[in-house]
């Protein structure tokens, strides 16, 4: 099977890059960035085919915009790596050192996880993050992408390696699973002893499956039902500004907002304009019976709307009576991924950032921040929701764990 032999060579070559030095790392980053330049209009070419295919299939537009390659979007990428080489490399950091009365020096020495797994759908660019932060944090790492990306996934992946092998890095150390047949999923969930840890990224469906059937230690991401809280207090310009950004910029992302909450005070100044600016960007909006009653042209919303990730453009509004049930709202609905409060109110904004257990809480700023890059990591491999390693964007240091190193001058225990 691809998937056991490629993770073979992985484990394999783990073991060379685990202590790499970081200049032939960084060198080998810069050397994948510029083969990703010079490699635009194959990189564009592939992707193409496989927009085509989805569009033949009647994927929907929000999530062809993910899957969508232009040269903008591969110098992004390429821009990532490069910001990834100029990060701190964590691998062999010293934390907490301590002496104890015996003269024993005891610290935590940050060190790679091994073979990092990531599955992942239908997002071209989750290739090169996901490559270049393993290869910093001096991980190997097996990818398993969807199939409507194939195509542009095998392009990124064999530029990358190319110019990775050509610079230092052990060959092994990126593998791309190009048999799209589920099975090898099912595979590379088992395969411990060879793949330290996997990562999933994508729709809820893809990442419950890998939760409940993996036997390899899993870190769960990505799932955004995303809220923005606009309190009473709330400047009304800036609020709407925030809400259409978050909605509109790219609604197909786990950052985007899904439900927005509105204290019934300033309802019926807010929501007219709000809903009027979002209707003329597309935005179909579903409504309590409050919203309906103040704005007619919007859709009465379901129980379900409040659970849902739309990653479209489709926005789940609600006018509550108070600041306690927002919260009570979010803490029912919410994914744990990010939420934001629009306030003027020093107290509301302070209780909110202390009550919303998400791994991403915000005051006056729209949730769309939640990204890698936004938050200076070069790149993300993933956003986790969970609370144990890893929460938030998952940068270098994530992809790392450490071991107690323990410096003596003789002694024995007694």
């Amino acid at each position: 099977m691809e998937v056991e032999n490629k993770a073979s060579e992985a484990k394999r070559a783990s073991k060379i890059l685990s202590i790499l030095n970081e200049e032939i790392k960084n060198l080998a980053l810069v050397n994948m960035a510029d083969a990703l330049i010079n490699n635009i209009p194959d990189i564009i070419k592939a992707n193409e085919k496989d927009v085509s295919n989805a569009k033949k299939r009647n994927i929907k537009e929000s999530l062809i915009d993910r899957l969508k390659l232009d040269e903008k979007r591969i110098i992004s990428m390429a821009t990532g790596l490069r910001e990834i080489s100029a990060l701190q490399d964590p691998v062999g950091e010293l934390e907490g050192m301590i002496k104890r009365p015996n003269g024993l020096l005891i610290g935590k020495m940050r060190v790679p996880i091994g073979v990092i797994g990531i599955i992942y759908e239908s997002r071209p660019n989750v290739t090169a993050d996901a490559i270049g932060l393993c290869i910093k944090s001096g991980n190997s790492v097996v990818l398993r992408g969807g199939s409507d990306a194939i195509n542009s996934n095998i392009a990124i992946a064999s530029v990358l390696a190319d110019a990775a092998y050509k610079s230092g890095i052990p060959e092994g150390a990126i593998n791309l699973i190009e048999n799209t047949d589920r099975n090898e999923v099912n595979i590379m969930m088992k395969l411990n002893g060879q793949i330290d840890l996997i990562i999933p990224r994508g729709g809820s469906d893809l990442i419950n499956n890998v939760i409940k059937n993996s036997t390899v230690p899993v870190i769960e991401t990505g799932v955004g039902n995303c809220h923005i809280f606009i309190d009473k207090s709330a400047k009304l310009k800036s609020a709407t500004e925030i809400v259409i950004n978050a909605k509109v910029q790219r609604p197909g992302v786990c950052n985007a907002v899904e439900t927005v909450l509105i204290h019934k005070d300033i309802a019926n100044t807010i929501l007219p304009d709000l809903v009027e600016k979002l209707i003329s960007y597309g935005v179909e909006v579903r409504g309590c019976e409050k919203t309906k009653s103040i704005c007619p042209d919007v859709k009465i919303a379901q129980e379900s709307d409040w659970e849902t990730e739309f990653l479209d453009l489709i926005l789940a509004v609600k006018v509550v009576e108070n600041f306690d049930e927002a919260l009570i709202h979010i803490d029912k609905y919410s994914t744990g991924h990010s939420e934001s409060i629009i306030t003027e109110d020093y107290n509301n904004a302070l209780r909110f950032l202390k009550s919303v257990d998400s791994a991403a809480v915000y005051v006056n700023a729209s949730t769309r921040f939640t990204d890698g890059s936004e938050f200076g990591f070069g790149a993300e491999i993933g956003i986790s929701t969970q609370k144990i390693h890893a929460r938030g964007p998952m940068g270098l240091k994530e992809l790392t764990t450490y071991k107690y190193v323990i410096l003596g001058s003789g002694q024995i225990r007694k």
